[in-house]
């Protein structure tokens, strides 16, 4: 099976044995705003992983592809409904692909589909109740409730279009001050070279644990921005353990630890687990590669 998870700036992919273990993996950029050029790159990249079987003198042979994209996605007809940040709206997705291959081809969203990894492989494994909020280009949430995930409707997990700053900046949706236009790493990044700094969220991370105080009021900003927004979904959920991933998730305790201190004020106990996604920027691409076994049975 091969999962593909198109990412924002990354396309992460893996190539997965009938047990579901990875025996490829590869990574590249994501095209700017590829639209429906999507299903090429798709296509492209699932090529690559079987060249590369072969070379490697491994079984090429495709059995099933899981695709994974961020945004509104409808899973139960596999069309991308639309997204902000990749530019593709009501793209037949699942249809475009099965035309491309002969094979059974799942779509999904993939921060649920990185919910799904971790519940079965990471850190959520044999936890029934959990939140997982990818902070990456953009935000998204997904959550787990008495083992399964919900998928509800294409809006499901859209928390980084809740507004939460109405005066702020422009989000991709074209509203002002969406959340993932105010504690995104792409929003930290840009808020980072607005003041005539160099760098990225990384960069805006490193300053703040070395205690710059323009570093600080951004990252804090942030945070409090998340809160805001996590805790009344933990709150309504009865959630206990919030599961960070992302490319900003990579900042770990300078992130993580304030957040769960104002996550336990905002909620008033703490009983609050927030930890580091276990598998990485690699859960969405195998959680893809889930989605696709799924087919087979």
């Amino acid at each position: 099976m091969a999962g593909v998870d198109v990412g924002g700036t990354r396309v992460k992919s893996v190539l997965s044995d009938a047990d579901g273990s990875i025996v490829l993996a590869h990574t590249a950029p994501t095209p700017t705003q590829p639209g429906e050029r999507v299903v090429d790159v798709i296509s492209e990249t699932v090529s690559t992983l079987l060249d590369r079987a072969v070379d490697e003198g491994l079984d090429g042979m495709l059995t099933a592809v899981g695709a994974v994209v961020p945004g509104l996605v409808e899973e139960a007809t596999g069309v991308a409904a639309w997204s902000a940040n990749l530019g593709w709206r009501d793209l037949p997705l699942r249809e475009r692909l099965e035309a491309r291959f002969d094979v059974p081809v799942a779509v999904g969203h993939d921060v649920r589909a990185g919910l799904l990894a971790e519940h079965r492989l990471g850190a959520a494994l044999g936890v029934p109740d959990a939140l997982f909020v990818a902070l990456g280009t953009g935000i998204a949430g997904a959550l787990l409730t008495s083992g399964r995930v919900v998928a509800g409707t294409e809006w499901t997990g859209e928390i980084g279009h809740v507004t939460v700053a109405p005066e702020g900046p422009v989000c991709g949706c074209g509203r002002r001050g969406c959340l993932e236009a105010v504690a995104s790493a792409g929003a930290l990044g840009r808020a980072w070279r607005e003041l005539g700094r160099e760098g990225d969220a990384e960069a805006v991370s490193r300053a703040v644990a070395a205690g710059d105080a323009e570093a600080i009021r951004i990252w804090e900003g942030a945070i409090d921005a998340l809160v805001r927004v996590i805790a009344p979904v933990c709150a309504a959920a009865g959630t206990r353990v919030l599961l960070v991933g992302g490319g900003l998730a990579l900042a770990g305790g300078v992130l993580l630890d304030p957040l769960r201190d104002r996550l336990v004020g905002a909620l008033g106990h703490e009983r609050i687990t927030v930890t580091h996604a276990a598998l990485g920027d690699r859960a969405a691409a195998l959680g893809a590669s889930l989605l696709a076994l799924e087919t087979l049975t």
